[in-house]
């Protein structure tokens, strides 16, 4: 009789699950702290009529749209293979990783564009906001603890694309930095407000379509299959080699692409083993493989003879 085929560790699941839910933990966290920074910007942009609080209240409400949009990517990630997906979904989640790279490139060029032909443009600062400084350094220490707990799960997930959300938020304390500045600057010298304000602006679109880049560079190399880090070889390797009568390995291939992973590798055992033995050994490292790194979707065992001659 055939042997009865090993189903994919419990913990794999659970770690799957896990994931989804830190990864969208840390977007409501993200959202919750923008939607906070808008009100106070906007609040403030009424009574004050500040010019520099209204841009960054409205670039925060952009971010806002763009985290909604990859909440649903994400959701639409984790969902398991189907008939016409049989590799899963994982690659949605670079997708919109690219897409809000895309969209800090388009913001970054088009603010510094616009920075460029206002440089020499003059406006009004009204005397009574001496302390209205006080509002985007609020933001500031709001979007970078956003930042920080943001960035911090994406690494430890291992999600480029909420990597690339993590970058938003990085950029929207130094937006506010530049309005802060611009305030402050605004109560002290009046006449330097305008150039703070429109230099500071420009470095920042430089730097967020710097950042845009990146995030399309990391979410394309998944897209393209480009090989992963080092570490994930070697949990395969060791996760092999853990199973009772697999003598060595050969070649690994992975595929990575958001919260999926595949595995193809080629393990050497004993010549004289039965085809059932064998069979039975391969099932173990995919178990195996799959409870050490819980991403992995699928692993293909290719069976090679070991021979002592060959090592």
């Amino acid at each position: 009789m055939f042997p009865k085929a090993l189903k994919p560790p419990p913990s794999a699941k659970k770690a799957r699950n896990e994931r989804a839910r830190a990864l969208t933990m840390s977007l409501f966290f993200g959202i919750s702290s923008r939607v906070l920074i808008v009100l106070v910007e906007m609040l403030a942009y009424l009574y004050y009529g500040s010019a520099s609080l209204f841009m960054d209240g409205l670039a925060t409400a952009i971010d806002i749209v763009s985290s909604i949009l990859l909440f649903i990517f994400i959701k639409l990630a984790v969902k398991p293979p189907d008939r016409d997906h049989p590799y899963g979904h994982g690659r949605y989640e670079p997708l919109a990783g690219m897409q809000l790279g895309f969209l800090l490139v388009a913001i970054g060029i088009g603010m510094g564009l616009q920075q460029s032909v206002e440089l020499t443009h003059d406006q009004g600062m009204k005397e009574n906001a001496r302390y209205l400084f006080l509002v985007p350094v609020f933001c500031i220490l709001l979007l970078e603890a956003s930042y920080q707990y943001i960035s911090y799960q994406a690494k430890k997930q291992d999600s480029p694309v909420l990597l690339a959300e993590s970058y938003h938020f990085r950029i929207d304390s130094l937006t506010s930095l530049v309005a802060a500045i611009a305030l402050f600057s605004g109560a002290v010298l009046q006449k330097e407000i305008i150039l703070f304000d429109k230099i500071g602006a420009l470095c920042i679109s430089l730097i967020m379509a710097f950042l845009g880049f990146s995030a399309i560079r990391k979410n394309a190399e998944q897209l393209m299959d480009k090989k992963p880090q080092e570490k994930y070889f070697n949990i395969v390797r060791q996760a092999s080699l853990d199973v009772k009568g697999v003598l060595g390995t050969e070649k690994i291939r992975i595929q990575q692409y958001g919260p999926d992973a595949h595995v193809n590798i080629d393990i050497e055992v004993d010549p004289k083993l039965s085809v059932e033995k064998a069979h039975e050994i391969s099932q173990r490292v995919r178990y195996e493989i799959q409870k050490e790194w819980p991403s992995v979707r699928d692993v293909i065992v290719h069976i090679e003879p070991y021979y002592e001659d060959d090592h």
